[in-house]
């Protein structure tokens, strides 16, 4: 059983983005959205031009601390999971995070958005918090239908929509 990573989360937390589990690269690295080719990075780079990210010293803990100052919180629907590499299709046995303790947490959070299909599978379950709740592109390389720009322009959307750019 492959466990997952701890939310990124805190009480000034306005928007919290949901992926389904951390792949392979993430679960090694101990860090979410690690693997290169994976576009969350250098979509929050380009959506925040002044971020300290963009400075050329981007380490993983900048690239949080930055995350949570601008009130963006990240976690995954799956605490737990068994999987053989990192393909969503692939999770079997899948442990549900605890995302109404999270969400209790977080008393300044306005809504949901969920970081691609499998995630977006669970928009009935955080649409009963009563907050709105996005389907966003996912970032994964896996999902290459989708050119980076217009994936940045629907992940911009949403950050705008909730004060976050």
């Amino acid at each position: 059983m492959l466990i997952g990573l701890a939310p990124l989360a805190s009480s000034g937390t306005r928007l919290l983005i949901l992926g389904s589990f951390p792949g392979a690269a993430s679960l090694a690295a101990q860090q979410y959205y690690a693997h290169p080719r994976n576009q969350f990075w250098p979509i929050l780079q380009a959506i925040w031009p002044d971020s300290p990210m963009n400075s050329g010293v981007n380490s993983y803990e900048i690239r949080s601390d930055n995350l949570l100052a601008r009130g963006l919180g990240l976690w995954d629907v799956y605490a737990a999971c068994e999987r053989d590499g990192s393909l969503d299709a692939d999770i079997r046995q899948a442990v549900p995070s605890d995302l109404a303790g999270l969400v209790a947490g977080c008393p300044g959070l306005q809504a949901i958005a969920h970081n691609g299909g499998e995630s977006f599978k669970h928009a009935r379950l955080t649409g009963a918090f009563g907050l709105p709740v996005h389907r966003l592109p996912s970032s994964s390389p896996a999902h290459a239908s989708w050119s980076f720009e217009r994936k940045l322009a629907a992940w911009r959307t949403v950050f705008k929509t909730h004060g976050l750019v």
